[in-house]
């Protein structure tokens, strides 16, 4: 169980800014003017309330988000457009779909021509993905033979996983020698933001899908330690939009998202240049 306050989120930004304005990023107007929105935050009776929150494993988070996973508008889907980039790169072949989810990326890899194993943990999200073949089975055990694959391809999977080390292993033992592993997933800057799937338990309380703080280097050490090594990594940064406002910041289930408008003169500088996701492309050793 976790406890999110809004004021403990907000204050969090407010202090990101500054700390960019104690680097010299900013003037003294803009420190006093961040000082004064926190003052400002405390007095706020409307956020005065807390929430108590359940943290999920992936396998039950995402089996209840399963339903309306590709429903509405989601930001991380931004991932797309790269690695559609990087798969126009690579030859049709085998390939997996790791974590395919509800399989929006099995579809890139269709569509390029690859044969296709689409695999997930969660009964609930592979039931919507469409594959050669779709398989129930957790990272770290992947039933698929040694040296099968051309390309594995996960998105936004890996950080739900509490290690990197046995996952990036298992891609790398069913990859062919020179075959490519390619990944996405929301950048660990954006995951200590709180960019954390939100669900509702059975009985509605507020719920996050577990999530963990994967450093650019545990990833790099996880490839060279199986035999992978990067051919590209990508940090793209979000366009810049303007937060709406929300009175009093809005529901819980719209954290930290809805709290934004509240202050947006401290997020635009805390969040400038701020990578939103990690794009990687490894090859194994031929």
């Amino acid at each position: 169980m976790s406890y999110e306050h809004p004021l403990a989120y907000l204050i969090g930004i407010e202090g990101a800014a500054l700390l960019r304005a104690f680097t010299g990023e900013h003037d003294r107007e803009f420190v006093e003017a961040r000082l004064a929105d926190v003052r400002a935050l405390l007095a706020d009776d409307k956020l005065a309330n807390g929430v108590e929150v359940t943290q999920l494993a992936p396998r039950e988070g995402y089996a209840r988000w399963a339903a309306a996973y590709d429903s509405g508008e989601n930001a991380a889907f931004a991932d797309e457009p790269h690695l559609a980039t990087i798969l126009d790169t690579i030859p049709p072949g085998r390939a997996l779909d790791a974590a395919c989810g509800t399989g929006r990326l099995t579809r890139l890899l269709v569509e390029r021509g690859h044969q296709v194993i689409a695999v997930d943990g969660s009964p609930e999200m592979l039931s919507h993905a469409r594959a050669d073949e779709t398989l129930v089975a957790d990272l770290r055990e992947l039933p698929v033979d040694d040296g099968s694959q051309d390309v594995v391809l996960c998105g936004l999977a890996l950080a739900h996983v509490p290690d990197l080390a046995p996952v990036i292993a298992e891609f790398a033992r069913v990859l062919v020698p020179g075959g490519h592993l390619v990944l996405s997933d929301v950048h660990p800057e954006q995951v200590q933001r709180g960019s954390i799937p939100s669900v509702r338990t059975a009985d509605g309380a507020p719920a996050r899908v577990r999530t963990n703080h994967h450093r650019v280097g545990d990833y790099v050490r996880a490839f060279l330690n199986s035999g992978l090594t990067p051919v590209s990594c990508q940090e793209p940064t979000p366009a810049p939009v303007e937060p709406r406002h929300v009175p009093g910041g809005g529901p819980w289930d719209l954290w930290p998202w809805s709290l934004n408008g509240l202050i947006p003169d401290a997020l635009a500088a805390a969040a400038k240049d701020v990578p939103s996701m990690l794009i990687w492309h490894c090859r194994k050793a031929a």
